[in-house]
């Protein structure tokens, strides 16, 4: 199998859990032999976007550079991992159009468990005004109508979340099937069957 290039777009609220899903992710992939690039959303803020604020405009520029260096990556047959909470539908479509495989997965999770979880303490501060403009709070997420992947961190641990993301993968022929896992013909039925009651695949 030739060793497409894509990238894995992971978008969600903060501590929807992303980039803890993403980096088990990443291992996973790494098992089979592909090269593997990971692109967090902080980390990245840290480095090329550095000096960007959070207004629309700042975020909006932010999320374009990860798109352009993931869809960098993805033309030279590597994968790239983003993670970032991507708020906005309209720059996400464009990071979108910058790729020939894009798939979007959708980290799902209630606000109310959001903020009972608050690991980082951000919503805490947001509701007490503490952080302006920040996503699920006072500043809007418009959250995927059709994600390639949708996972719930609050339903799911985060093996099951991994299993959704590497089956679905597997069955576009994205990355090969694991080492002694090969899939039969009637399981490989079962899990495209599973996949279209999910809307996952049509």
């Amino acid at each position: 199998m030739a060793n497409k290039g894509f990238t894995l777009w992971f978008t969600g609220l903060s501590g929807a859990g992303k980039t803890t899903l993403a980096k088990k992710v990443q291992k996973q992939i790494l098992k089979r032999g592909r090269n593997v690039e990971m692109l967090d959303g902080d980390v990245v803020r840290t480095n090329l976007s550095k000096g960007l604020g959070f207004s629309k405009e700042d975020r909006d520029t932010n999320i374009r550079r990860i798109g352009f260096v993931s869809a960098l990556l993805a033309r030279n047959e590597a994968i790239c991992i983003a993670a970032a909470i991507s708020p906005y539908k309209a720059v996400r479509d464009e990071v979108r159009a910058m790729h020939e495989n894009f798939v979007e997965v959708y980290t799902e999770c209630s606000l109310d468990a959001l903020e009972e979880r608050d690991v980082k303490g951000l919503y805490k501060k947001a509701r007490a005004g503490e952080i302006k403009g920040f996503t699920g709070v006072d500043d809007p997420y418009e959250a995927p109508e059709n994600p390639e992947v949708l996972v719930n961190s609050e339903t799911q641990d985060i093996d099951e979340s991994t299993d959704i993301i590497m089956r679905y993968l597997e069955t576009k022929g994205l990355i090969p099937a694991a080492t002694g896992e090969d899939i039969g013909t009637e399981e490989e039925g079962r899990i495209k069957d599973k996949l279209k009651a999910l809307n996952f695949i049509d």
